[in-house]
Parts: structure tokens; C-alpha cells; sequence
């Protein structure tokens, strides 16, 4: 059997066919070649278009199956990972009723800090292991206060995901764990949190039905199938937030195991069987994919939403049109450090891991004397680096203190430089593997469906192609350079 996957960003989407048997990925594209809009009407706003994910997506899987030729007729299962935390608002008959807010708005912010107070915060804290913050939740408040006459019209909202199944199989459901990730769930009791609901003043009939991220939740119609050059009536057997889907992809699914990923945003995930929080909810704790309430596996998330946008700000405005590759190069001529110049990465919406500021981008320390565009491409990936060093402090506050981090073969992970700094600010070894988020989309795509009879099959082929480990002479540069930066951080 083969296995479809399909990975939303918020840059492009991605698809994957996979081998079962040998977990070998056989054709995958991606589209735009771009970065798809974001649309920004307002300061610290993000939306985007759904019918240009969907377009996206179908040029993808178009790409996949013309490549493939008749072995197509061998997809067997579709699975699908996308990008965490946003709202889609649809009528009784499924129609869009507005863009979608994305991961990286910030406009409910303030919504989610008066309801963190009126409900409590020892309540949110104990029940929802987070603040409700800017999440899906808050940004629907937002929606109910300012967009009265479509609230009343909205019959399902739905995660990213959760629409493109609608899109696949005509069918509405979500997953329990996008049901955490959105802030609706309590983990102590295990369903929907009935404070939050009636703070925010929302019917449960709003929320989709629920159920494992690993589950049939509908079969490709006829019309789609066509539409896409796929058999009609294959499965869509798994969903997954891109984070959680990113830890399946490196088979990090059990308590101590950490995964990492560096897109437009940058995120380290950890998992535990521990209900734990930051009490300041600067990292954030969802159900996992293989969550169970016998077997509990749960994930504390650090994200940093400006990690690849601003390599790709760079590349943009300030490299004349240079590749990455090429503005890699001319950043390894540049020494640890990158002699004095340091950048913080804040440059995209509302920062968790800083309380939820918004507080922007900043370069300091910059000498038109001796500072060239090396220095400024050095300094970025180190700044990045340097983030999630932050938010990895306060991680091990929650009890995730990895020795080890997986990541795959992609986005900022393809930087030497980005990993040798990763890995020497942090202490840890990096281990590069050969998968992203499509085909581990793919890999839960054969656990839902049954191909794969346990986890523990899932992983045919899954391979570590590179290791970067702690450089002493490197660190001890490094860690100068952090402390220097992160007093920076702490003035913001």
C-alpha cells in the first residue's frame, strides 16, 4: 500500500507518497515555489485565504500522482498535518464564511488575559495547563465582539486540518488533541472545558465532533478523487497539528523524547505522561498524537514565531537575491559570535515564550565599519538559536531537559551553521533525520487506518542521516554571545 500526506504550512503545502512497506517516500512537491500571503490588514494581524490552501494542495497532490503514473492507484490512505492554533469559520453548508485567522495573529491576545483572569488563573492553569492566550478559543471571542452579524451565521469552526478533510471527505470532525491545541480541552476532567465555553459565551454545537488524531474520519468523494487523480473512496485516517505531526514524523512519541523544527516558526517539543505548565504559560502543554487515558503522552510545545520567516526576511530585502545555500556560505566565513552584531527574532505576532509581547525585531550592536550582510545572516540564525536556548530554560522547568533533540532534513535544519549553534548553546546532540511533516503525515495516515498494526511498525526506513554534537572551544563563544543577548531579551 502506498500513503498519501499532506502537510499545510503557512508557507506552502506540502505532499508526500510514501511505501509502506519500506517507508521509502517515492514522489513529493511542494507549492507556491513562493511563500504563500499573508494577508496583514492591521498591525499584528494574519489571515489567510483557504481557497489558496486548497488550490496549493491540489497542485501538490496533482504533481505527486502524475509522477507516480498508475502506481497512484496504490494510495491507500490520506493523512494530513498542518499549521497549529487557527480559526475556519463555515455555514450550514460548509461555505467559509471568512479568511482564516492564523497561528501567528495577535489579535486576541487581551481576550485571552481577561478570560484567564475571569475564570482564574489557579482554574486555567490546573484545568487547561495554559493560559487561553491568542489560541483558537480567543481568536473565535474575537470574532463573536467584532464580527456579531457572521457569528451568528457560523454553523462549525474548525482547525486548519479540519477543513481541508471537510474539503476531502464532505465530512466535519476534529481530533481531541486539536481540541487541545485550540484551548478548549480540560485535561483533568478529559472533555471540553465547560468554564471556557460559557465564559466565552459559545454553544458545544459550534465544535466538531472528536475523536483520535489516529481514525477513519471520512473517504476521499468521487468528485475530489477526480478532481486530484486519486482512487475515490481512500480513507482520511490521521490529523495532527504540524508540531505534534513533526514529533510522529521522528517517532518521538514516548515520555523524554524531544523533537524540533525550524519553519516560519521555530518550535522544540517535548513529550510527557506528567500534567505540568509553566506558570506563566510561556510553553504550552497539548494532548499528544498517541494520547490516551490509560497511556497519557502529552506535549509541551516552545514556539518561536519569527525563526525562517526572518532567514527569508533576509534572504528577500537584504541579500540581492541570493539563495540560502549561498547566504549559509558567506555566514560560515563569519566567526561565532558574529563579532558583536545580535538580532532577536521577534519580528512576527506575539511572542508566548515573552508573555505574549509583541515586541518586534531588533539588531544591535551593528558597526558599519566592520559589519557586512555575512554578519547580518550569522547573526540571524544565531539569534534563532539563541531563542530557543530561551525557551528551552524555561521547558525544564515543566521537566523537559533533553540530552538529545531529532530533527528532520529541512527548513533551518539544513543550515550547518543553525545546527552547530543549536547544538553547542544548548548542550545537546542534534540528530538530522530523513522525514518532514508530509511523510510523517503519511506514516499516521497507515496507523489509522490499520496498515501499520502498532506505532511500533510505523517507521520503516526512518533513518539518522547526520549528528551534530557540542563543539567546547564553539560553546564557550557562544555562550558569551547569549548572555549578552539574552539581557537584551530580558530589557524588552
Amino acid at each position: 500500500m502506498l500513503l498519501l500526506g499532506i502537510d499545510l504550512g503557512s508557507s506552502s503545502v506540502k505532499a508526500s507518497v510514501i511505501d509502506g512497506a519500506s517507508g521509502n517516500c517515492l514522489v513529493t512537491a511542494f507549492y507556491p515555489a513562493d511563500e504563500m500571503q499573508i494577508i496583514a490588514e492591521k498591525a499584528g494581524w494574519a489571515e489567510q485565504d483557504t481557497e489558496v490552501w486548497w488550490t496549493n494542495l491540489k497542485a501538490a497532490i496533482s504533481d505527486c500522482t502524475r509522477k507516480l503514473g498508475t502506481r497512484k492507484n496504490d494510495i491507500g490512505a490520506v493523512g494530513i498535518s498542518y499549521q497549529m492554533h487557527g480559526l475556519v469559520t463555515v455555514d450550514k453548508n460548509h461555505k467559509v464564511l471568512r479568511p482564516s485567522i492564523i497561528w501567528c495573529d495577535s489579535r486576541a491576545v487581551g481576550y485571552g488575559e481577561k478570560a484567564m483572569n475571569a475564570i482564574g488563573r489557579d482554574y486555567c492553569l490546573s484545568h487547561l495547563l495554559n493560559s487561553p492566550g491568542n489560541f483558537t478559543a480567543s481568536k473565535l471571542a474575537w470574532v463573536k465582539e467584532n464580527e456579531p452579524e457572521l457569528f451568528g451565521r457560523i454553523d462549525k469552526i474548525m482547525l486548519p486540518g479540519d477543513y481541508i478533510a471537510l474539503r476531502l471527505t464532505g465530512e466535519i470532525s476534529t481530533s481531541f488533541s486539536g481540541l487541545s491545541e485550540g484551548i478548549f480541552w480540560d485535561f483533568l476532567d478529559e472533555k471540553v472545558s465547560e468554564e471556557l465555553m460559557n465564559y466565552y459565551g459559545f454553544s458545544s454545537d459550534l465544535l466538531p465532533e472528536a475523536d483520535s488524531s489516529f481514525a477513519v474520519k471520512g473517504k476521499l468523494m468521487g468528485s475530489v478523487a477526480s478532481e486530484l487523480g486519486l482512487p475515490a473512496g481512500i480513507p482520511v485516517s490521521y490529523r495532527a497539528g504540524d508540531q505534534p505531526n513533526n514529533a510522529l514524523s521522528l517517532n518521538v512519541l514516548k515520555p523524554g523524547e524531544v523533537a524540533a523544527t525550524a519553519g516560519t516558526s521555530g518550535v522544540i517539543y517535548g513529550v510527557t505522561d506528567k500534567k505540568k505548565f509553566d506558570p506563566q504559560s510561556r510553553v504550552n502543554t497539548f494532548l499528544h498524537v498517541n494520547h490516551s487515558s490509560s497511556n497519557p503522552r502529552l506535549g509541551v510545545l516552545l514556539c518561536i514565531n519569527g525563526t525562517g520567516i526572518l532567514n527569508s526576511w533576509l534572504r528577500k530585502n537584504i541579500s540581492s537575491g541570493l539563495s540560502y545555500n549561498a547566504m549559509n556560505a558567506l555566514a560560515e566565513k563569519v566567526p561565532p559570535g558574529s563579532n558583536g552584531l545580535s538580532i532577536l527574532p521577534f519580528g512576527n505576532g506575539s511572542e508566548r515564550v515573552l508573555g505574549n509581547k509583541d515586541a518586534g525585531a531588533r539588531i544591535t550592536g551593528l558597526n558599519f565599519n566592520t559589519h557586512s550582510s555575512a554578519h547580518m545572516f550569522r547573526a540571524a540564525q544565531e539569534g534563532i538559536a539563541f531563542s530557543f536556548r530561551y525557551g528551552l530554560d524555561i521547558m525544564k522547568e515543566t521537566g523537559i531537559n533533553p540530552q538529545l533533540i531529532r530533527a528532520g532534513e529541512a527548513n533551518m535544519f539544513l543550515s550547518k551553521i543553525f545546527r552547530e549553534t543549536l547544538s553547542g548553546i544548548t548542550g545537546t546532540e542534534i540528530h538530522l533525520c530523513n522525514t518532514d511533516g508530509s511523510i510523517g503525515a503519511a506514516r499516521g495516515a497507515g496507523i489509522g487506518c490499520g496498515f501499520y498494526k502498532s506505532e511500533n511498525e510505523a517507521f520503516p526506513g526512518l533513518a539518522t542521516i547526520g549528528i551534530t554534537e557540542p563543539d567546547m572551544a564553539r560553546s564557550m563563544i557562544l555562550e558569551d554571545a547569549y548572555q549578552k543577548w539574552e539581557e537584551l531579551v530580558k530589557a524588552l
